[in-house]
């Protein structure tokens, strides 16, 4: 007896080692034939996955005998479903899949931003992408404003302008936000007077990416892309239909509301989106100033889509935005004035703009484009004994042609840019009328195989006012190039020439409400003018079943003629800014589990008439870490954490060091989301290390902000699919 059971034994084991298959795959892009390094397959059923090493193979091991579903992915691609019955046929042979690149995605991406057709992996120019994977879980943790989306990405600060009424701007590299360009499906939307709300009546739900440029970027796109540029893509219709709502509540007694709609049929197609928010007025250290203020707003934006045949299609939007902020003294806002508690803040502001895209295809690989956007702001900004009042209509229309060959891409254009501004009263002298007309081209060249360059040349001219014709012209080129030195390790360099017309509109007027500033002497203020240079290594390979990706950036730019502030009178410093620094991004995917770090090191100056001194409200030292635990539709768990080095504060004093931390939990199911998010965890307030203004309560004056005021904010809510 006892020698049958160790014989059935032996048979079930060997029936157990009989049973575990092997799976071998190469994945590559249905394109361009390139080996998707970091593509995945994972097996539902059995809850195992692999990795794509640099050569675009995958080997899945131990698979019982059976009928099981492969799932291949990689970001930027349509997902493959197919079915295999183990033990295969020939199981020693790898099968062959190829992606096909999502092309709306990749369109949007390479039209708006170096108007060529590579992928990203391609382009020498350095770009940054946040795919919609990632904008969906940010959608969750502030679903009103793309406030924190861009204060947690590497060498970008969000820039809080007001105490009260959470006003906020963001910089690149450690320089103002007036050296940076806010793009909408690259257009600019969001500049002048409306440039500090900006951030704040965004939503993330409307995008599907969202592009970086770091560095100089005016080649690009004409004057005040010093720093660089964001880019936001909105979303267009797919093959399936999609009807989305979110609703969000936080514990500061805030809500939002928001609902997307998107269908496409032959020859139309069309997008809406709309939204409603309500921010309570909140002021957790008891200062007696809302750290959050009272907020309604209310925005639509619907699209059509038209597909007239295989060489002419395009779309037209509208955007309408309406805003009510009142912050300030917390009985004020509350309804409970008396004579001491007095202070407030209002921004009442109604945004209208039209956006236009159109494209002709000539053959396969030349193409004419024609862009056009029309913006009309409103703003109503009220303090005690003080309103500032003003319209702005601005208009941005470009025609470009592109060609697409193998081994070369040219793109040519021209465009026009006009900004008005009419302060109320009239004669206030904030007034401006600027045109700027700029004709640019630009190359790619893959000169060889581990070798590619892209180089451009534009010149704008400017009529800001007949006083200041010195300043009209400005000839800027750039150069990039990449170099492949093997298949887990590339880098770029290039550099460009940038600038940026003068303007009383920049972070320093808004913090001063505008009040009290002496008006732009046009005759003799000269344009800030800037080149900047900048280098990378990125490193990416597969490690058993984990991928990494390495980038290490390091840049430098210096603007000439900066303009600085001096006795209430914006003036060129007699000498120049600078901000060089390192970026550090390290990118871990294993499994379900991601893991990324970033480190961002910056030093700014300012070297005026001979001294040199930091520049305030830049800290030299940001880290951050992020994990994530993911079951892809299933199942989300994130946690972040931030820290923020100490900063030079106007005072001469120096700002605290904090790190904040964060938790997100998420849930999904076919048609329905549940999320639960924690921001600022450790409580972190500028309030619990001193007093944030000065004065009295009636009268009181703000002090640099540089941590954040509305401490631990928690946020629950759910996001219904009622069509996917």
């Amino acid at each position: 007896m006892k020698q049958f059971f160790i014989i059935i034994c032996c048979a079930l084991a060997a029936q157990t080692v009989i049973a575990q298959n092997k799976f071998k795959a190469t994945i590559h892009n249905d394109i361009t034939g390139e080996a998707l390094t970091g593509a995945t397959v994972r097996i539902p059923a059995l809850n195992i996955s692999a990795i794509a090493d640099t050569g675009g193979r995958i080997i899945i091991n131990n698979i019982p005998n059976g009928q099981f579903d492969m799932e291949i992915t990689f970001t930027g691609f349509n997902k493959q479903e197919k079915k295999y019955v183990f033990p295969l046929q020939h199981p020693d042979e790898f099968i062959e899949f190829s992606l096909e690149p999502q092309s709306d995605e990749l369109a949007e991406v390479t039209i708006q931003s170096t108007r060529t057709n590579q992928s990203l992996v391609e382009i020498p120019t350095r770009i940054e992408a946040l795919p919609m994977e990632e904008l969906d879980e940010k959608s969750t943790m502030r679903p009103g404003d793309i406030k924190m989306l861009l204060g947690e990405s590497t060498g970008i600060q969000v820039q809080q302008t007001s105490a009260v009424s959470g006003t906020a701007s963001f910089r690149i590299q450690g320089l103002d936000s007036r050296y940076t360009q806010l793009l909408q499906n690259g257009m600019p939307l969001y500049a002048g007077f409306s440039g500090n709300l900006s951030l704040l009546q965004i939503s993330p739900l409307d995008l599907k990416q969202v592009e970086f440029i770091k560095g100089s970027a005016s080649t690009l796109y004409g004057g005040g892309a010093i720093a660089g540029l964001v880019n936001l893509i909105s979303k267009t219709p797919g093959k399936t239909p999609e009807l989305t709502f979110l609703l969000n509540g936080t514990a500061a007694g805030g809500a939002d509301a928001s609902g997307y709609y998107a269908q496409k049929w032959q020859h139309w197609g069309t997008t809406i989106f709309t939204s409603l928010n309500y921010e309570h007025p909140y002021d957790p250290s008891n200062t007696g100033f809302t750290a959050i203020p009272q907020t309604h707003r209310f925005t639509i934006n619907p699209k059509v889509f038209f597909y007239i045949d295989d060489h002419n299609s395009g779309w037209f939007g509208v955007n309408t935005t309406y805003e009510n902020r009142f912050g300030g003294d917390m009985q004020v806002v509350n309804g409970r004035a008396d004579s001491i508690h007095q202070y407030f803040e209002r921004n009442k502001s109604f945004r209208f703009s039209t956006q236009f895209s159109f494209t002709h295809k000539v053959d396969s690989i030349s193409q004419f484009n024609i862009k056009n956007t029309i913006g009309y702001f409103n703003r109503d900004l009220s303090e005690p004994g003080f309103n500032f009042q003003g319209d702005q209509l601005s208009s941005f229309t470009e025609l470009n042609y592109v060609q697409n060959r193998k081994r070369t891409n040219w793109v040519a254009g021209v465009n026009l840019v006009t900004d008005e501004f009419t302060a109320q009263p009239p004669e206030n002298t904030f007034n401006y009328n600027q045109a700027t007309f700029g004709v640019f081209v630009q190359n790619t060249c893959k000169a060889a195989p581990w070798f590619s360059v892209e180089s451009g040349i534009r010149a704008d001219d400017n009529t800001p006012s007949p006083q200041q014709p010195a300043n009209g012209v400005f000839i800027l080129p750039r150069i990039n190039a990449l170099f492949t030195i093997s298949k887990k390790l590339t880098s770029r360099i290039g550099g460009g020439l940038g600038y940026k017309m003068p303007t009383l509109f920049n972070d320093q007027a808004e913090e001063f409400g505008y009040q009290n500033l002496q008006p732009l002497n046009t005759g003799t203020t000269k344009a800030e003018q800037s080149y900047g240079l900048n280098g990378d290594l990125n490193y990416r390979s597969a490690i058993g079943d984990a991928f990494i990706s390495i980038n290490q950036l390091f840049f430098y730019t210096k603007v000439n003629h900066a303009i600085i502030l001096q006795k209430n009178a914006f003036v060129n410093a007699p000498g120049f800014l600078s901000s060089q620094g390192a970026e550090t991004n390290i990118k871990l995917s294993m499994d379900e589990l991601g893991f990324y770090l970033g480190y961002t090191y910056t030093d700014a100056r300012l070297h005026n008439n001979g001294q040199v001194s930091t520049q305030t409200l830049t800290p030299k030292n940001r880290l951050s870490f992020d994990f994530t635990y993911e079951i892809e539709n299933s199942f989300r768990f994130g946690a972040e954490s931030y820290y923020t080095g100490p900063q030079l504060l106007s005072d001469g004093s120096t700002g605290q060091a904090y790190i904040t931390f964060g938790l997100l939990i998420q849930k999904m199911w076919k048609h329905l989301d549940i999320f639960i998010n924690g921001e600022n965890l450790t409580d972190q307030r500028q309030t619990r290390w001193g007093s944030i203004y000065g004065g009295s309560i009636t009268n009181p004056v703000f002090k640099d902000l540089y941590a954040p005021l509305d401490g631990v904010m928690i946020n629950a809510g759910l996001r219904i699919k009622l069509l996917n």
